[in-house]
């Protein structure tokens, strides 16, 4: 489970900034909205964050931060020796332009808690760390800084076991140790690398998850049972569901001496077929016949199915996209059902609707504000630093403007020229 994200000089994010799953010791919703995790250090995760603030305040920046990462974790061993890092300061400072930017994982599995970070810049990796917690005490596992392009030094623990300076040559100045070490068939490095890479699917705003993955699992027995009731559920009118293959058109284009190339292939795909019944007659509807709102929930059915039986985080940037609230309320829901074994998925998403301002969905230390300053500088703080009372309107207060993180209007009349004739 994640415990925390940190992320410093990204985008709009300029300082420190962290978003921490980290229970309070408020015994409220515990059964529901925590999971105890067997560490007495960290007793208590949170099953679900939501994230609020205006448009521009750098919700977006956070998520992108978090997938960002993860790619250069899935995807720096095998870059080329001298492609540039994707780096993205913050460029509305003349001393942050120049420095790395950072991001660290904080997570557990097994029952271990791992710390896992690096910084870059465009042309390196400008320091790497792995601390691991096997007692309250931290095992450093190793410590990486770049001193310049081709001048990296390491700093090896006892408790990391392997060919180490194998792993160590191999790395690059802009590839990860931890990635390269893993590529190199390091046992004791892989659990790491396939937490970020794996246990959590993080979706950007504007974006879902393919549909193949969804389809798939309803070409199975069991996969169509829980995709059908969890769509019903969501009470959006699909009695049933089944896939069928059809045969699809491919145009290919290949450019040439002569010019442009145009040809047909043709491959086999999957679809899926929605049954809708009424009190008068039954039919068959194609993914396009479906509004936006059911091709999304279906988009997401499988892989939120998944991470509630493994266990994975979730992230995903506008979660309401096209979905009504009372879809939302149901998905945050399903992550809050307690599990037989102990284990939690986790959902961090962030979202402009202000109907799960709600007591009864989430406890205070699960709500963060996020806006951006006059200095353009974005920042996030709980709900919990504001002290509401516990029967406060959330909802209320926070378009009243209590917690900050909202838009500030001009007034309409001073655009009253707009909307005048010449």
């Amino acid at each position: 489970m994640l415990v925390e994200f940190r992320v410093k000089n990204f985008r709009s994010i300029r300082d420190d900034l962290c978003l921490s799953m980290v229970a309070s010791k408020d015994k409220e919703k515990a059964t529901t909205n925590t999971v105890e995790t067997g560490i007495s250090a960290i007793p208590t995760l949170l099953r679900s964050a939501v994230v609020y603030g205006p448009n521009a305040s750098g919700k977006s920046a956070l998520v992108s931060a978090m997938q960002f990462a993860q790619a250069v974790v899935a995807t720096s061993a095998t870059l080329k020796p001298d492609q540039p890092l994707n780096y993205a300061p913050f460029k509305l400072d003349p001393i942050t332009v120049t420095q790395p930017s950072e991001f660290e994982f904080t997570f557990i599995q097994d029952k271990v808690r791992y710390q896992y970070g690096f910084a870059l810049l465009p042309d390196r990796i400008a320091e790497e760390w792995l601390y691991v917690y096997k007692a309250p005490k931290p095992q450093t596992w190793f410590e990486r800084k770049g001193l310049a392009e081709s001048v990296h030094t390491y700093t090896f623990g006892s408790s990391l076991v392997g060919q180490r300076k194998v792993w160590q040559v191999a790395t690059r100045s802009n590839a990860l140790f931890l990635s390269t070490a893993v590529q190199l068939n390091s046992d004791s490095l892989r659990p790491i690398y396939d937490w970020i890479t794996s246990h959590l699917s993080i979706f950007a705003a504007g974006t879902q998850p393919m549909f193949d993955f969804s389809t798939n699992r309803a070409a199975t027995d069991d996969g169509k049972k829980m995709l059908v009731e969890f769509l019903n559920a969501a009470d959006i009118g699909i009695s049933d569901l089944s896939t069928r293959v059809q045969k699809q058109h491919v145009f290919n284009v290949e450019i040439s001496e002569n010019g442009p190339l145009h040809t047909v292939s043709e491959r086999e795909v999957r679809v899926p077929l929605f049954m809708h019944r009424s009190a008068k007659a039954s039919a068959i509807f194609q993914m396009e016949e479906e509004s936006t709102g059911t091709q999304r929930l279906f988009a997401f059915a499988a892989p939120i199915i998944d991470a509630l039986k493994v266990g994975r985080a979730v992230v995903v940037d506008e979660l309401d996209g096209s979905l009504h609230s009372h879809i939302t309320r149901f998905l945050v829901q399903l992550f809050h059902l307690p599990t037989r074994d102990g284990s939690a998925a986790q959902l961090i998403f962030t979202t402009h609707d202000t109907s799960l301002l709600d007591a009864n969905i989430f406890r205070r230390d699960q709500i963060w504000f996020m806006e951006k300053g006059q200095d353009q500088v974005s920042t996030i703080v709980p709900l919990s630093e504001f002290s509401p009372r516990k029967n406060e309107a959330l909802e209320r207060g926070y378009l009243s403007g209590r917690y900050g993180a909202l838009p500030m209007i001009e007034d309409i009349e001073d655009f009253d020229d707009l909307v005048q004739k010449d």
